[in-house]
C-alpha cells in the first residue's frame, strides 16, 4: 500500500462551496475510487490550501482506472470549478515528497 501526500488550491472565495460539494460524494465515485484501490482519502483545509493523504494499493494504477471513469469524469469536471489548476490526469504525478518522519 502507498501513502501519497497532495496539494492543491481553491480559487479565491471558492471555500465554502468545495466543503459542501464534499458534504456527499456521489455513490458511484465511491465506488470507482475503491476499486481502484483507494482504501482511505482524507482531505484538510487550511485558507485556500487543501492538503490530500491518499491510502491506495498502487496510486499510479488508480490514476489511470480513473482518467476516464465515468464516476470520476464529471466529478472532476465539477473539481476543476473549484481549484485554480484543474486535475487532468495527463501527468505522471507521484504525489508530495517526504522530507521528514518522526521514527
Amino acid at each position: 500500500m502507498e501513502q501519497i501526500a497532495l496539494h492543491t488550491r481553491l480559487k479565491p472565495g471558492r471555500e465554502q462551496e468545495y466543503e459542501r460539494v464534499h458534504a456527499t460524494i456521489p455513490t458511484a465515485l465511491d465506488g470507482a475510487l475503491r476499486d481502484a484501490g483507494v482504501r482511505s482519502w482524507r482531505i484538510w483545509r487550511s485558507g485556500r490550501d487543501l492538503f490530500h493523504l491518499v491510502e491506495v494499493d498502487d496510486y499510479s494504477a488508480m490514476r489511470a482506472a480513473l482518467r476516464d471513469h465515468p464516476a470520476n469524469v464529471p466529478w472532476q469536471a465539477r473539481m476543476a470549478e473549484l481549484l485554480e489548476v484543474e486535475d487532468d490526469y495527463s501527468g505522471d504525478d507521484h504525489g508530495l515528497d517526504l522530507v521528514w518522519r518522526l521514527p
